[in-house]
């Protein structure tokens, strides 16, 4: 996204960041993502945090999908603190819980190489009373995709280098725009009143998309690919289990998009 610089520095990456699927209510959705987008970003934020994504899960309409960022652990226990002991979630938390059905399922998580974060420094987030009425068109969302690649312990690191070396050049290469790396992030869990996914050790690949059909379009072309076949098969040997695809819409207030 061509946008002008943020005049926040601290977006250029979080070294610490959670993916949190939440299973709604059905018909619920649109309801959290109004309240999400009006009350629960700049406050988030300004109690330390960088609300990173959030996302309509393409393929599950009753799943809220978003990602936040912090500095590191003892950042994340102070920021979540604050917010969770604030007023603006004390003002809100029943209506936002009475969408969920659970919102345990948190993946902790940390970039897979220095380079591998979210680079949000030249993107700006819509205000709020213009969301539904902006005329920039490059805003506009299109496709984010995450690939979850459950593998055995201590697989991430190899696993890693690989895709940095092996398979980001071919996802460049045909049409995949690529918006960060992460592997598991073990540190003991700095804010318990949340649980996270405990014993997790994956590796998630990000990327962007103009639209489904240049989506697609890569899909088939990697596809063909007997380089980017040989490569499947080499990950498949460090995975558990089959790799898991979101399929992303980000919202209008998102700034990974």
């Amino acid at each position: 996204m061509d946008l002008a610089r943020n005049e926040t520095s601290a977006r250029l990456a979080s070294p610490i960041v959670e993916l949190r699927q939440y299973t709604l209510n059905p018909g619920r959705r649109e309801t959290l993502i109004d309240l999400f987008e009006r009350a629960f970003i700049e406050s988030q934020e300004a109690a330390g945090m960088t609300i990173i994504g959030q996302f309509r899960d393409l393929d599950r309409p009753d799943m809220f999908v978003w990602m936040r960022g912090f500095a590191d652990m003892a950042a994340r226990k102070e920021a979540l603190t604050a917010f969770y002991g604030g007023p603006v979630w004390a003002a809100h938390k029943e209506a936002a819980n009475a969408t969920m059905i659970d919102s345990d399922d948190v993946l902790l998580l940390k970039p897979a190489s220095p380079g591998a974060g979210f680079d949000l420094s030249r993107v700006r987030r819509p205000a709020c009373d213009g969301v539904e009425n902006r005329s920039d068109k490059k805003r506009l969302p299109g496709i984010v995709e995450i690939q979850i690649h459950h593998l055995h312990p201590g697989a991430e690191a190899d696993y890693a280098e690989r895709f940095e070396t092996d398979a980001a050049p071919l996802l460049a290469a045909n049409g995949v725009r690529l918006l960060g790396a992460f592997i598991s992030e073990h540190a003991e869990n700095s804010f318990p009143r949340l649980p996270v996914r405990s014993g997790e050790n994956v590796f998630l690949g990000v990327s962007g998309f103009d639209d489904e059909d240049v989506r697609r379009r890569s899909q088939t072309a990697l596809a063909a690919l007997p380089a980017w076949q040989a490569l499947l098969g080499k990950q498949r040997t460090d995975q558990t289990r089959p790799t898991e695809t979101l399929r992303l819409s980000p919202t209008p207030r998102s700034l990974l998009g």
